[in-house]
């Protein structure tokens, strides 16, 4: 049965330890500006981007090499009329093995489309995911934002309008 949370799916050649410690590296493929630790149980980090976007996330799951869970704890839109839409919603990471290859299936669970927010999230999560976090995968380098460096066209939009 198909939900309809956010989902994305990659492949890749190298082992689940490699996925499994790219994922854990968020600045290294969704922020360089994140605030915190990003690795283990009960870690807490926050992220922003600009004034458009803030949220703080708690590590609730991590199995070695297998999956990552993120609880979202607080959220912050200024472009949404609820700022807090993602509140206690969960970005759930989890890793397999399949046909030679290494999956990562990316799932914010609770990120549905009757929120405001889903297109531009589900843009932006899809660029992170099959664009940022696969380079740091395959290549060693992601691509974050960070500072004045938006990553998506609609983040673009939104700092470009003020937003």
């Amino acid at each position: 049965m198909k939900t309809p949370d956010y989902t994305t799916v990659i492949l890749v050649d190298q082992p689940p330890k490699q996925v499994f410690d790219a994922v854990n590296n968020v600045r290294g493929w969704w922020s360089e500006e994140i605030e915190g630790n990003t690795d283990k149980l009960n870690d807490v980090f926050k992220y922003h981007y600009e004034d458009v976007h803030r949220c703080q996330i708690k590590l609730i799951e991590v199995v070695p090499y297998e999956k990552v869970v993120w609880l979202v704890v607080d959220n912050y839109f200024k472009f949404t009329q609820d700022e807090s839409e993602w509140t206690g919603t969960k970005v759930i990471f989890e890793i397999s093995e399949k046909d030679g290859k290494t999956k990562l299936q990316m799932t914010h669970q609770g990120l549905v489309p009757q929120y405001e927010c889903f297109e531009i999230c589900k843009d932006a999560w899809t660029n992170y995911i099959q664009n940022s976090l696969r380079s740091l995968i395959t290549n060693g380098k992601g691509m974050p934002n960070g500072k004045d460096k938006p990553q998506t066209e609609n983040e673009r939009k939104l700092a470009a309008e003020g937003k």
